[in-house]
């Protein structure tokens, strides 16, 4: 308790010395004449807004309500984006570490698909799927999908031959081996990528709407930037970043409920 105390105090800091520092880049001109004969801001506030500006903007949006509509259209998109790719890597994962024969022949496909720019990916999706949401989790669940498959896809592949053989030498079926050695070798796996899928599902989303929408958190990022709006855009990306930290802190709840039996890690002095 006192260890996660100490490390939750930590970040509580790293974040306060940053946001210190942008405070004083932005409102406290500094005077260098090697660099410019007047003073001037580190952190021109034109470019780079102010602390206090994006946190009040940020409790207006909430207050008022205005951001509720536009948070949730990004939550249902990341969320459908996280759970379609997440549970389509994991089952074409399992399938191909269990045929050896189709992934080999699906290999260069695989590896070609995961190698499209998804940024060129979007405006296809938008012209099939239309400017509604199902565009936007299609893109994140391209992002989401091959995160997931291939740890899947490498923690079924890590399983130790000799545990394998000894499985199989007490008698245990496909599916017994599935339940108890498969399964749990390619959960560590894929928890791993599971936290990184968040944020790419995210990222789909964000990008979709960014690029052409009418609704949502990358719609409201871009409208800010076309009148130069930097405190809305900060505004954004505090909400994304938040937004983020909870969905994750979810996953890692799940993740220690699941993998109750996993060893504690090594720590160092």
């Amino acid at each position: 308790m006192r260890n996660r105390f100490t490390l939750f105090t930590l970040q509580v800091l790293v974040a306060v010395v940053l946001i210190a520092i942008w405070h004083f880049g932005s409102t406290v001109k500094v005077s260098i004449p090697a660099l410019s004969p007047k003073p001037f801001y580190p952190l021109d506030p034109f470019f780079f807004s102010t602390p206090l500006a994006v946190f009040e903007r940020t409790f207006k949006d909430f207050y008022t309500g205005v951001i509720w509509y536009h948070l949730g259209i990004t939550l249902l998109e990341t969320m459908l984006a996280f759970a379609i790719g997440a549970l389509g890597g994991v089952l074409v994962g399992f399938w191909f570490a269990r045929k050896a024969v189709i992934a080999a022949v699906f290999d260069p496909y695989v590896k070609m698909a995961n190698a499209l720019p998804r940024v060129v990916l979007a405006p296809i999706f938008a012209l099939w799927l239309g400017l509604g949401i199902w565009s936007k989790v299609a893109l994140g669940v391209t992002l989401v999908f091959f995160i997931v498959f291939f740890n899947v896809y490498q923690g079924v592949k890590e399983v130790s031959p000799t545990l394998l053989a000894n499985a199989r030498m007490l008698g245990m079926s496909e599916r017994q081996l599935m339940r108890n050695v498969f399964w749990p070798s390619a959960l560590t796996w894929m928890f791993s990528s599971l936290h990184t899928a968040v944020g790419f599902a995210l990222v789909g989303a964000v990008v979709g709407e960014y690029l052409g929408s009418a609704a949502g958190l990358g719609y409201r990022i871009h409208q800010a930037e076309g009148v130069f709006d930097v405190t809305g855009v900060f505004s954004g990306m505090l909400v994304l970043s938040i937004f983020v930290i909870i969905i994750d802190t979810l996953v890692s709840a799940i993740e220690n409920r699941l993998l109750v039996w996993r060893p504690a890690p090594a720590t160092q002095a």
